[in-house]
């Protein structure tokens, strides 16, 4: 897909479609309004008679229109213009892409990025259309015998500003957005793989490409080398699966020689059956997605590469499969961590802190500035906070409220919860250091009180994202949430690094 940032009137564009916005009562957005004017009150009439509202999500697409030498006019709905905000900006952007996917038109112009978003500049605008535009456009069907038939599909997309002065933010920001989208499109290919191709050796074979690519250096720990570290607590998760364990390791070198990288490390579990304390079947499918932890972190690594920035980043991604099996963990088995820690392990499917408090202390040889994890870590999650925003805990109030930022600037938001010494007390063990579980009440806050025992030696945040990294049901699929979250943060880190060395 080619993007571009333009400065002109619609009554010039030569394009398949225009896009412009009505708010609801029929009200036209300044550029609606210039295109009834220049075409004689033709959007006018079409409206007075009834055929589009305005409301948020409605379409309706014109041919023929006087005087403009663009194909059609593609009207989108955006709702009471008082209301119009980021949300319904998204949902605008994406609606208009639906509404032309499957026409046949090649090209469009959208003067969707002059309206008004509160507190959003233009290059905000720009990055969030492309990223909208790219994930609306995103299939997966590579597994089908026969893909889907597609008419000609859109090809280019030119993205309007108000002023000349404006092009030079706007191209930054299709750059940004299009890595930022590069990142996502592979966390969603990875995390939409089945487990029976997507396995510990498949991801490490993706890092290993990644790395190929950009440059990067790249570490694939066996199963023998974590033997030798000690990780105890990664490998008595792997015991049930046929498949190898991995420890993945990608080195992005970016900043200067020496200076502590910020480190992202994700759970890459590519099935989870729950071990010997087994999964309900219904939906275990879906427990493929359990690996989109680890895929977060390849497609973060991927975009900041392609945005060069300035930067250190380790990206970590303990890689296995949780299966039954007569040498799978079993209830009540103590294992010994790489940190020395002991661990009751009273439930085989909380797993994803066992992989992760050995990829923790791992991260510490880094001497990392700040550590990340991400992980689809509890289903208690996704009762506290649904699909929207992938619950956040952190040792650090800075670091969380960098986070929370970046999570509200690219709209794939984060939601703090509390991390009190009292939730620690649930996970007291009386035949080890700690168990693996703290029971039913707090599940999502006890799940990061475990791995904040491994976390004491550096700033560290954990991302819950079970209920962000894939939708259930019709629309099943990864969403390749939180890529942009963490990309912005890195390009936050990498902005204050580059204000820092001017000054």
């Amino acid at each position: 897909m080619e993007f571009i940032v333009k400065s002109g009137t619609p009554e010039k564009q030569r394009t398949g479609c225009i896009v412009v916005g009505v708010f609801e009562a029929r009200k036209l957005s300044a550029v609606a309004h210039q295109i009834d004017e220049v075409s004689g009150g033709a959007i006018g009439a079409i409206l007075r008679r009834g055929d589009l509202e305005g409301k948020a999500g409605q379409t309706l697409l014109l041919h023929n229109i006087p005087n403009l030498p663009s194909e059609r006019v593609l009207l989108v709905g955006c709702g009471k213009e008082k209301e119009f905000n980021e949300s319904r900006y998204r949902d605008a952007a994406a609606r208009a892409v639906i509404a032309l996917k499957d026409t046949g038109t090649t090209e469009i112009t959208s003067y969707l990025t002059e309206i008004d978003v509160k507190g959003r500049d233009i290059a905000w605008k720009v990055r969030q259309a492309v990223e909208v535009t790219e994930a609306t456009l995103y299939r997966f069907d590579r597994l089908k015998s026969k893909p889907n038939n597609q008419r000609r599909a859109l090809r280019r997309v030119v993205l309007a500003v108000p002023k000349r002065s404006d092009l030079g933010p706007g191209e930054q920001a299709i750059r940004e957005g299009q890595a930022i989208a590069e990142g996502v499109r592979l966390a969603r290919d990875l995390g939409n793989l089945p487990g029976n191709i997507c396995t510990p050796t498949y991801l490490a074979e993706q890092a290993v490409e990644i790395g190929k690519q950009y440059n990067l250096k790249t570490t694939i720990l066996e199963k023998d080398e974590m033997e030798k570290l000690g990780m105890g607590a990664l490998l008595s998760v792997s015991r049930g699966s046929r498949q190898p364990p991995k420890l993945i390791v990608l080195e992005y070198q970016g900043g200067k020689e020496g200076e502590p990288p910020v480190a992202l490390v994700g759970k890459g579990l590519t099935f989870d059956a729950g071990g010997i304390s087994i999964k309900p079947a219904a939906n275990m499918d879906e427990m493929k997605y359990d690996m989109c932890g680890g895929a977060s972190v390849l497609g973060a690594m991927k975009a900041a590469a392609e945005l060069k920035l300035p930067l250190n980043i380790v990206g970590i991604v303990p890689s296995s499969e949780n299966l039954p099996d007569g040498d799978a963990n079993k209830p009540g088995d103590i294992v010994t961590s790489m940190s020395g820690q002991t661990v009751e392990v009273l439930n085989t499917d909380a797993e994803g802190r066992l992989i992760l408090s050995d990829a923790l202390t791992y991260a510490e040889r880094y001497h990392p500035v700040v550590v990340i994890d991400i992980a689809t870590l509890t289903g208690a999650c996704v009762i506290a906070l649904g699909a929207h925003a992938s619950g956040l805990l952190a040792n650090n109030d800075q670091l969380a409220r960098e986070i929370l930022n970046a999570g509200k600037y690219t709209h794939d938001r984060a939601w703090q919860l509390p991390l009190w010494d009292e939730y620690q007390k649930q996970l007291d063990s009386n035949f080890a250091d700690m168990a693996n579980i703290g029971g039913r009440e707090a599940g999502t806050i006890t799940g990061a009180c475990f791995l904040s025992r491994y976390a004491k030696n550096f700033k560290w945040a954990h991302l819950d994202i079970a209920g962000t990294a894939w939708k259930t049901g019709k629309e099943k699929g990864a969403t390749g949430r939180p890529v942009p979250l963490l990309v912005q943060f890195l390009l936050n880190r990498a902005h204050k690094s580059d204000a820092e060395t001017a000054a």
